[in-house]
């Protein structure tokens, strides 16, 4: 699939959003990306899967792991393109931990999976959840890097678009000087 192609199916189900957005990271931006908007389609899940799924074919990913929620239903279509297995992490504090009785095996080749990457935050969480318990980390296949390429994982990590969009800390966000009002896009 082409960048454009990519960009087109998020401009047609009102994934960019323009405003002033508190994102997960505490900063601020001018610019939100609600990937859920995609994701409520199944043919546009499928084919942005396939596209997240393609690097990792024949590398034998035996689970695809997202953290909850941007990854869930990106790591069970990449698993089902895989012939894998989908789990999802959940956020425990400063952590995120696997529930519902999901696991992974010390040596289980697993690959991430994300809607999108700001800081990278919740990835590197799920990244030390797989460490603890031992698995080999395949990569990470994210759907949009908001960084530009900027964001360092330590591990092979892809993405199908890359868009740098800046964003601030609360004390130095232009639009909160100008008075705009922040929106919580996620609450």
């Amino acid at each position: 699939m082409k960048e454009a192609e990519i960009i087109e199916m998020l401009k047609n189900t009102g994934v960019i959003m323009e405003g002033h957005y508190l994102l997960t990271s505490g900063r601020h931006s001018s610019r939100f990306l609600q990937c859920s908007q995609l994701l409520q389609y199944p043919g546009y899940a499928e084919k942005i899967c396939l596209e997240i799924a393609r690097p990792y074919r024949g590398k034998g990913i035996q689970t695809v792991i997202g953290p909850a929620m941007g990854g869930v239903i990106l790591s069970y279509e990449t698993a089902r393109v895989l012939g894998a297995r989908a789990v999802f992490a959940e956020p425990a504090g400063e952590t995120m931990i696997l529930r519902r009785g999901f696991w992974v095996k010390p040596g289980e080749k697993v690959l991430v999976v994300e809607d999108a990457v700001s800081t990278g935050g919740s990835v590197k969480k799920v990244l030390d959840l797989l460490k603890l318990h031992g698995a080999e980390t395949a990569g990470v296949s994210i759907m949009i890097d908001r960084t530009g390429g900027k964001v360092d994982l330590g591990v092979p990590f892809t993405a199908l678009l890359s868009m740098e969009i800046e964003s601030y800390p609360p004390e130095d966000c232009p639009l909160c000087r100008e008075g705009v009002s922040l929106q919580k896009p996620k609450g």
